[in-house]
């Protein structure tokens, strides 16, 4: 099989069926999506905004696909990983294009290097690259002001009472509606802060 072309059962169970995919164990991807103001999905990149990424995180050091992943879930704090299936075609198509080659396989994981074609695209695109990472940076930010450990906590709290109080069979619908005026009320108070 061609590197970069998953079959079905790749692309839904994220390894092949005869061995895992690549990486050497089997992890969970965040989604390539993220939420927009209004509450809707949008990506986080664009496909040519990825390529360029890669080829940027790639010029830094060689990496394999895996490493890739980690490295811009790195960026950001844990708030964003691409997933194989995004990451890989980008890859394939940034070999296509000449501007990467895959380097000895090490321990069955395939790296990759920047070629000088590859250096020129990147020193051509060297604002946009700029604004990329600044995006991740800024994603990384707000990730760890709105993940710090006394919201975690007030979450989980918050989380296990609601399961705890609402389990119970006996809660009728005032309960409920009572319980989401609560939460309705402590929206906007957070809001206003």
């Amino acid at each position: 099989m061609r590197f970069g072309y998953e079959s079905h059962h790749e692309r839904r169970f994220g390894h092949r069926k005869h061995g895992k995919f690549g990486h050497g164990h089997h992890r969970r991807f965040r989604r390539s999506w993220m939420e927009d103001q209004d509450g809707g999905r949008r990506r986080l990149f664009d496909s040519s905004e990825l390529r360029l990424l890669l080829l940027k995180l790639i010029s830094d050091q060689p990496r394999h696909g895996y490493d890739l992943i980690r490295a811009i879930e790195e960026l950001t704090g844990g708030a964003y990983a691409p997933s194989p299936g995004v990451v890989y075609p980008a890859l394939s198509m940034l070999q296509d294009l000449g501007h990467i080659e895959g380097a000895e396989p090490e321990n069955s994981r395939k790296a990759f290097s920047i070629t000088q074609s590859g250096a020129a695209d990147l020193a051509a695109n060297a604002t946009e690259v700029k604004a990329l990472l600044a995006r991740l940076a800024a994603l990384a930010a707000t990730r760890a002001q709105t993940d710090s450990a006394p919201i975690r906590r007030a979450m989980d709290n918050l989380r296990s009472v609601l399961r705890n109080r609402l389990g119970d069979e006996s809660v009728g619908k005032d309960t409920l509606h009572a319980v989401a005026a609560i939460l309705d009320e402590a929206a906007q108070r957070i809001e206003r802060l």
